[in-house]
């Protein structure tokens, strides 16, 4: 059966993945999904992620991240779903938080946090948020 929404399930992976102490969880790989794991990367949230074959597939294998015991990432929701999409314009990207957690955008120049699309002046699909 095909998946509606990849990204949904490769946070469901992580968040789950982060529940059962795990040190590193796969996930299947694409151009897309490679590109938030590079934003939650430089924003400090997993250590790392690696390409790696899952049989005749090319899979992400995540790199979680811990602080004394808890993991680094308290919650991940999806906010553009397949069935709602969302946008937002540079101005109203949404802050996380009070500015603690970032938004993960789509944006025509890739993938960036809210930070990164303010700094840039540029709006898109609001993919995630994350703290």
């Amino acid at each position: 059966m095909a998946m509606t929404d990849p990204l949904g399930d490769m946070l469901t992976r992580i968040r789950n993945g982060q529940q059962a102490k795990k040190d590193s969880v796969m996930s299947p790989a694409s151009n897309l999904r490679a590109r938030v794991l590079d934003v939650l990367q430089r924003e400090g949230y997993i250590r790392g992620y690696s390409e790696e074959l899952l049989g005749r597939h090319k899979g992400l294998r995540i790199e979680l991240k811990y602080f004394e015991g808890q993991p680094a990432i308290k919650h991940v929701a999806r906010v553009s779903k397949p069935g709602r999409r969302v946008y937002s314009g540079s101005k109203e990207l949404p802050i996380v938080r009070n500015g603690l957690g970032i938004t993960i955008v789509s944006t025509p120049r890739g993938v960036l946090s809210d930070a990164e699309a303010r700094e840039q002046n540029v709006g898109g699909e609001v993919l995630a948020e994350v703290f």
